[in-house]
């Protein structure tokens, strides 16, 4: 053991190394942040938050439609409608229907056609309304 503890005493390593062993520890550092740790940029976070409101906003407007058209008069027709159409054609007769339609949004909103389409051909049948709850007070 002395002999390595001699051995090893008098190395110094030159400037010129440690710069080069910063810079090489810095971009391995970077490498494994930006690839396994989770790390972003703010371009591509900006891109997620994005991404994420407008699915958001599509969610909220599908969930609205849904009900729009689930307690329109003539649900279980357009419900058959609906469902005769083809997947393509889904969406257009959701807008046809002015069922996505928000107040104060005067624009579609992307995607939420699609979404409230693939909602309603998920329902076996039409929701019924429920029976008011009586309390006793």
């Amino acid at each position: 053991m002395a002999g390595v503890e001699r051995g090893l005493a008098p190395y110094r390593p030159s400037k010129t190394r440690w710069v080069w062993s910063l810079i090489g520890a810095s971009a391995l550092t970077m490498m494994v942040g930006f690839t396994w740790g989770g790390w972003t940029t703010s371009g591509r976070a900006r891109v997620m938050t994005d991404i994420a409101v407008r699915d958001a906003r599509a969610d909220l407007v599908a969930g609205i439609c849904v009900q729009n058209f689930v307690t329109a008069s003539d649900a279980a027709d357009n419900l058959k409608a609906l469902q005769a159409k083809s997947s393509w054609q889904r969406d257009d007769f959701i807008k046809e229907g002015g069922w996505a339609k928000v107040a104060g949004i005067d624009d579609t909103v992307a995607n939420a056609t699609d979404a409230c389409a693939d909602q309603l051909m998920k329902l076996k049948e039409l929701p019924t309304a429920a029976a008011p709850v009586v309390t006793d007070s």
